[in-house]
């Protein structure tokens, strides 16, 4: 009996926020648990918020392997659409890899085969409204689109003007509407070419799109994002993001099982090579230490179910490269 692994991809047209591409290998069983849950699966679109999540929940329970491939939008911006799409389903599969779980055929929703030039290349099949056909495509549908959203509403935190929680990076008025009052935030398409008319104020090529040099904040939100991104496809939950006081501010907040953290994001424009840890003074260490001590003192659930730690990220060169991320003790 044919193993299928499916693919599908989320966020293609959203003018914010990472693409996604989902992965799926379900169980061939047929027993009644099984097909009692499975004859639900289907295009994520069709299916509401709730059920989507109660899909979600049974797909990563139950499934014989699953994976996500994330690409940020600054990633996006770099490699394009198309470039974008092939690094994604690329980093989906990689982890479906890493289960060792064995299939015998691959079928991608819609016309593209993003494994073209890979040695899965002649295993692909694409398929026209697969998420409808296939039960594996429309569990790889739901798991990204659940993934994404989550995403996109943590963001309300971090941004709480751009309605996030609402369009979920999508081109609605209202999101049009916050970007007209508030320009860009880290998270947009800066090469989508609706962006670039917000932006500019004027329409501009899509092949020759203006180039301002950024700002130093510019610079360091966009190295924060590809940390925070970082964090979250490693099971992060962000909890604040460059928290400031009179006293002191805080990069990123973080927590995972029961551990908070306290991450303190350098960039550096030429390539950076060695440890973050360099770049940490003593002096800067004990600023952190102060400025997490600080935070937990007014967040007294966080620190009595949390235990603190230090981090340091880098992020380097012109291209926004993620060099290392790693807890100071």
């Amino acid at each position: 009996m044919k193993s299928i692994l499916g693919i599908d991809e989320v966020g293609r047209g959203p003018w914010a926020g990472p693409l996604v591409i989902g992965a799926c290998i379900l169980p061939r069983e047929t027993d009644d648990s099984l097909s009692s849950w499975t004859d639900a699966l289907t295009d994520s679109k069709k299916l509401s918020k709730k059920k989507r999540e109660e899909l979600s929940d049974l797909v990563l329970k139950n499934a014989l392997a699953t994976g996500l491939g994330w690409v940020s939008s600054h990633e996006l911006d770099g490699l394009g659409l198309s470039g974008a799409l092939k690094l994604a389903a690329r980093r989906a599969v990689s982890e479906i890899k890493l289960k060792k779980v064995p299939f015998s055929e691959i079928v991608i929703d819609g016309t593209v085969n993003f494994l073209a030039d890979t040695s899965l290349e002649n295993y692909v099949s694409t398929l026209k409204k697969a998420d409808l056909l296939v039960k594996e495509v429309s569990a790889a549908s739901i798991i990204a689109k659940v993934a994404r959203d989550t995403y996109m509403e943590s963001l309300s935190d971090i941004y709480p003007d751009y309605g996030f929680e609402k369009h979920v990076g999508y081109g609605t008025s209202a999101h049009k509407s916050a970007l007209e009052r508030l320009g860009p935030c880290p998270e947009h398409r800066l090469s989508f070419r609706p962006i670039q008319k917000l932006v500019d104020g004027t329409e501009k090529s899509s092949s020759s799109p203006s180039k301002k040099s950024p700002t130093t904040k510019q610079l360091g939100d966009h190295a924060e994002s590809i940390v925070a991104d970082f964090l979250v496809k490693n099971g992060h939950t962000l909890v604040a993001r460059n928290h400031k006081t009179r006293f002191y501010e805080i990069d990123i907040i973080s927590t995972k099982s029961d551990k908070i953290y306290f991450t303190e994001v350098k960039y550096r424009k030429e390539s950076y090579r060695g440890s973050p840890f360099s770049m940490i003074t003593e002096e800067k260490q004990s600023q952190m230490t102060f400025a997490a001590e600080s935070f937990l003192k007014f967040s007294p659930i966080l620190k009595e179910n949390f235990s603190p730690l230090l981090a340091v990220a880098s992020v380097s060169g012109p291209d926004f490269h993620f060099d290392d991320w790693f807890p100071l003790s």
